[in-house]
């Protein structure tokens, strides 16, 4: 077995070295966790950057067998909020220092749809004197409108594509044209093409995923050249198709603990990326989000959305925060912080200096 340190100082960065790394438990994985925190310290400071995120509609066009608002769902309660709702949440996280703003929704590309977040994406601009941030969360879209949206005011881009290992995609996903991996990564490539600064990520602790599926998910993540990363533990919804597979799932302390050797790794590989805190680690672990932080972790994102609506947009079951209002997320965020040492980056967009250096060379 390789010395921890020795990997990671000399970046020998291979499947073999990184499934090792990625079944660390105990002293071991605190050693390792400890080595990506120290190295966020070192290379980022201790600032963490808010995005507030607003999940303004759960209707989606597509049908993945792991999401509670897959199409197919005729149990999910389905809304779309209003304009004026959405530009609300944009004025709340402007005016409570956040920074930036995350629009996610259920994935459409109809005209209809195109238009509107063109025409909100201006509105939010105006609307916070250019200041505020903009990161978008819809999902597959053609390059034109990729562009389009960049130049009416969005800087962010994340399209997840939950794993790199195209066999394992297709078992999350239906056998037809609107759910192809390879169209996935062609969309993957159009975002980073268009200017954005370019997100993706992966689910960790799928039914039929190994260690070596997630070591070559942290290879896939590097060799891209993305910007930021948003990853989390897989938590299964009743809901959909893959539930029947529940049996076959690690324990959720396993995919938690799995996660966090992500999180570390990913900041060992790539010290200059964004890297999130997921919410799905919190439903697992009270502290989870937290633990990531400490682990290498540096974006978090409470919700904004209207508390009356946040617990119909669940992806998962059991998503913690549902049922608080926008301000006691962001007061509970901001203590949480204070008591790891970390502080939040109000006012600030907290750039990738990742995408800096890409772009620049």
């Amino acid at each position: 077995m390789k010395d921890i340190f020795q990997i990671v100082e000399s970046g020998s960065w291979s499947i073999e070295n990184l499934e090792q790394l990625l079944a660390l438990r105990g002293d071991e994985q605190k050693k390792l966790l400890t080595l990506a925190g120290d190295c966020l310290l070192k290379s980022r400071g201790n600032e963490v950057y808010y995005r507030g995120l607003v999940e303004f509609s759960n209707i989606c066009t597509k049908d993945c067998f792991y999401c509670g608002i897959r199409k197919s769902n005729k149990n999910a309660e389905r809304y779309d909020l209003p304009d004026d709702a959405i530009l609300d949440a944009a004025t709340f996280a402007y005016e409570h220092h956040y920074g930036s703003l995350v629009m996610q929704s259920g994935e459409r590309d109809d005209p209809v749809f195109v238009d509107r977040i063109d025409q909100l994406l201006r509105k939010i601009k105006e609307k916070t004197n250019g200041r505020l941030g903009i990161t978008l969360s819809l999902g597959e879209q053609t390059p034109e409108t990729y562009r389009r949206w960049f130049k009416s005011g969005a800087h962010r881009y994340l399209l997840r594509i939950e794993t790199s290992d195209e066999e394992l995609y297709r078992q999350l996903h239906p056998d037809n044209e609107k759910h192809r991996f390879r169209k996935r990564l062609d969309c993957l490539k159009a975002i980073q093409d268009a200017g954005y600064q370019t997100g993706t990520g992966v689910m960790i602790g799928l039914p039929g995923q190994t260690f070596k599926h997630l070591a070559g998910d942290l290879l896939f993540l590097k060799d891209f050249d993305v910007d930021m990363v948003g990853m989390g533990p897989y938590i299964e919804h009743e809901d959909t198709p893959l539930y029947s597979r529940r049996l076959e799932l690690w324990t959720p302390l396993e995919r938690f603990l799995t996660t966090l050797n992500m999180v570390a790794l990913l900041r060992l590989m790539m010290p200059d990326i964004n890297i999130a805190a997921t919410t799905a680690m919190q439903a697992i672990d009270p502290m989870g989000r937290e633990k990531a932080i400490q682990a290498g972790a540096n974006v978090i994102m409470p919700n904004i959305t209207p508390s009356n609506l946040r617990r119909n947009y669940l992806l998962y079951q059991n998503k913690p925060c549902t049922d608080e209002g926008a301000e006691d997320c962001s007061n509970c965020l901001s203590i949480r912080l204070e008591m790891i040492g970390r502080r939040p980056g109000f006012d600030k967009w907290g750039d990738s200096p990742h995408f800096f250096n890409r772009t620049r060379e």
